[in-house]
């Protein structure tokens, strides 16, 4: 789960009118916008909008996010694609000094700007499975009711039965690895897992893959994530040579607020897994984490209060019983799927369940803090099935590093703590 000027892997920034022809190029009116940006100069940004665009993106939170990015180094080749009639769409890689990062600006057909789309290049391939490894990677779909997510089962070698874990994303359209910048936590738990003998079933987000069951203002966290995990539990505990007894749920930031909301719909888990999970509203950290990364460089200008003021109107809207657009909400979710979520308490149904329970937590995540952790520790302190593991160094994807957490660091190349992984197999390996 990730802060507001960052959603998932991705940012999409959706529309001040300006001056531009409908006869200009538009890479000319990308690199004008991306000049402006590099300049410091928000305004004339944000002046470059359409109207809609404008609203959605206001100045503050555009150069927040930008100089989140670190350093310029330089621009890559822009690609434009055309069409008979605008938008236009012009594709171009950014150098920073923390990683690449690929811009998408669309152009209208009066030279606005209708559309903005941050994200972190798409990293080199992963590596293969290595020739000598006690386990191999296979497909495994989730099959649900609305529609296929692709999956793949990292399985140990041999007939098993052997014990199993289903991998539950953080918020945003996650794929199977949950690469967020040059990195892939899910692959290297999956692979570190079953390196140790635990199979692991890890899948596309349905978010990412049928954005489309996500048009109207109805739906809710369930849709996007607790029935396809319920989903997924199903199908890992009827493969061949899986143990059924012996089904794991490892939530990640979201999914694992929600893992005992997971389990407590399948009925066939075992034990869970809760990696750097909220134990507060969503609505309550995202102007936490916007108020840390805007004070990083050690002061928030009048501009960015602004955003933040604005921000708090939206979480207010969110959480009243008026009928508010999507547009005028936090990350333009609907209203309820933010009330609906609101209702959930997450300390509360993980002492209501009667699973077994490790919580994991680094030191230097900044989207899930101190607070939730020592809320996860007063909540659950008279539960005796519950095991607490923390990691000073780590940042929210289980990596380690030194100094204050950044957007920037999810940018650098890193793996998953191998002694978090060490862990969360030898807390399976004892479960009875």
């Amino acid at each position: 789960m990730v802060a507001l000027l960052w959603r998932g892997a991705a940012l999409l920034l959706s529309t001040l009118a300006f001056a531009a022809s409908a006869a200009t190029p538009p890479q000319e009116v990308a690199t004008r916008l991306l000049d402006h940006l590099q300049a410091g100069d928000g305004a004339a940004a944000v002046a470059m909008f359409t109207p809609e665009m404008a609203k959605a993106a206001p100045a503050p939170g555009l150069l927040a996010l930008w100089q989140s990015f670190g350093e310029p180094r330089g621009r890559g080749a822009a690609e434009v694609i055309s069409t008979s009639h605008r938008p236009d769409v012009v594709t171009q890689p950014l150098q920073f000094a923390a990683g690449t990062i690929a811009a998408t600006v669309v152009v209208d057909d009066q030279g606005r700007i209708a559309g903005l789309f941050f994200k972190p290049a798409e990293p080199a391939a992963a590596p293969p499975v290595p020739a000598d490894a006690a386990y191999a990677e296979v497909p495994l779909d989730v099959v649900t009711a609305t529609g296929t997510l692709p999956g793949t089962l990292a399985r140990p070698q041999g007939d098993g039965p052997v014990r199993a874990v289903v991998l539950v994303h953080g918020s945003g359209p996650q794929d199977r690895d949950e690469t967020i910048g040059a990195n892939r936590p899910f692959l290297d738990v999956a692979r570190g897992l079953a390196a140790q003998g635990i199979a692991v079933l890890r899948y596309e987000k349905r978010s990412r893959v049928r954005p489309q069951d996500f048009t109207g203002n109805r739906y809710t966290v369930d849709d996007e994530t607790t029935h396809d995990a319920v989903a997924a539990v199903a199908t890992l505990a009827a493969q061949r040579g899986i143990d059924p007894r012996h089904v794991y749920v490892m939530g990640h930031s979201q999914g694992g607020m929600l893992a005992p909301r997971i389990a407590a719909q399948s009925g066939k888990v075992a034990g869970l897994i809760l990696w750097a999970a909220p134990a507060r509203s969503l609505l309550t950290l995202l102007p936490e984490q916007n108020r840390y990364l805007l004070g990083l460089d050690g002061q928030i200008s009048a501009d960015e209060h602004v955003f933040l003021d604005t921000l708090d109107r939206q979480i207010a809207a969110a959480r009243s019983h008026a009928d508010v657009a999507p547009a005028d909400l936090p990350l333009r979710m609907p209203a309820h799927y933010w009330r609906t979520f609101e209702a959930i308490d997450p300390v509360a149904d993980a002492r209501a369940s009667p699973l077994p329970m490790l919580l994991l937590q680094g030191g230097r995540d900044f989207q899930v803090v101190e607070t939730d952790w020592q809320l996860w520790q007063r909540g659950l302190a008279r539960q005796r099935q519950v095991s607490f593991k923390h990691y000073p160094p780590l940042n929210h994807l289980g990596i380690a590093g030194e100094g204050p957490g950044s957007l920037q660091e999810y940018s650098r190349p890193g793996h998953v703590l191998p002694a978090l992984i060490d862990d969360v197999a030898a807390w399976i390996a004892a479960q009875p």
